[in-house]
């Protein structure tokens, strides 16, 4: 059986996310932080050996204090990141366990996860070395100038919109990151796809929801109720329902 690391970004601005008191990953949602049900979709799996938070600096204190606990019960281990969201991910490959065969990259807030999914891009990236979960592009497409002018109409034909996770032969990934050399790339397969490597592409679902606003934050609470509980269920957040997360 191939052995899988995880590794989960919440080290972004969450500036769309507009609130004072707690960024997207650590905002409360259907009773623990969202970026728990992230990693408890992983922790569970026989095939994941390691699964990696990587948080800002800044929020070091905060993440500290708020999940100790859970980060001690669930054997996860935390990472500082870096100013860009390639710049965590690289601070994170230095810590991989070395049994890690293949690496999982996965939005820490993208919380809506159902196991059948991770098993498919797993087993698709064991076959070809990197696979994505994505969907294809459904709506129309307009190019706009200006803030709020149509310049024209884009074609979606054989347009997909990228999802996590995305997941790599560790040797395919440590191989983009060393020849990044300060490229800042919107996500992992691109990196990738600048060696001139395939990436598969897997069929994700609409489910599978990044939250980037309040909006998505409620939104992807409904969206959690509709999907199987994963097999393990670590602890809820020992404040979950307290005042402190206001």
């Amino acid at each position: 059986m191939a052995k899988f690391a995880v590794i989960l970004p919440a080290a972004g601005k969450s500036s769309r996310f507009s609130d004072q008191h707690y960024k997207k990953p650590f905002a409360p949602m259907a009773d623990r932080a969202v970026w728990l049900h992230s990693a408890e979709r992983f922790l569970h799996r026989n095939d994941v050996v390691q699964v990696i938070v990587v948080i800002s600096p800044e929020d070091r204190e905060y993440f500290d204090f708020k999940f100790s606990s859970n980060v001690a019960i669930l054997g996860i281990d935390v990472v500082l990141g870096g100013k860009e969201r390639a710049d965590s991910v690289e601070n994170a490959l230095a810590k991989l366990k070395p049994e890690a065969e293949y690496i999982a990259v996965h939005d820490a807030a993208r919380p809506c996860l159902a196991d059948e999914w991770i098993t498919k891009v797993f087993e698709a990236a064991e076959k070809s070395g990197a696979a994505i979960l994505a969907l294809p592009v459904s709506g129309t497409l307009k190019r706009v100038k200006d803030g709020s002018k149509i310049e024209e109409t884009v074609s979606r034909e054989g347009l997909w919109e990228a999802q996590t996770p995305q997941v790599f032969r560790r040797a395919i990934l440590l191989e983009a990151y060393g020849r990044r050399a300060g490229f800042n790339a919107t996500d992992d397969a691109q990196l990738v796809e600048r060696l001139g490597k395939p990436v598969t592409v897997v069929r994700g679902s609409p489910i599978n929801i990044k939250i980037g606003t309040k909006e998505d934050l409620r939104l992807a609470e409904h969206a959690l109720k509709a999907l199987p509980k994963p097999k393990f269920q670590g602890p809820a957040h020992p404040f979950a329902g307290d005042d402190m997360w206001r």
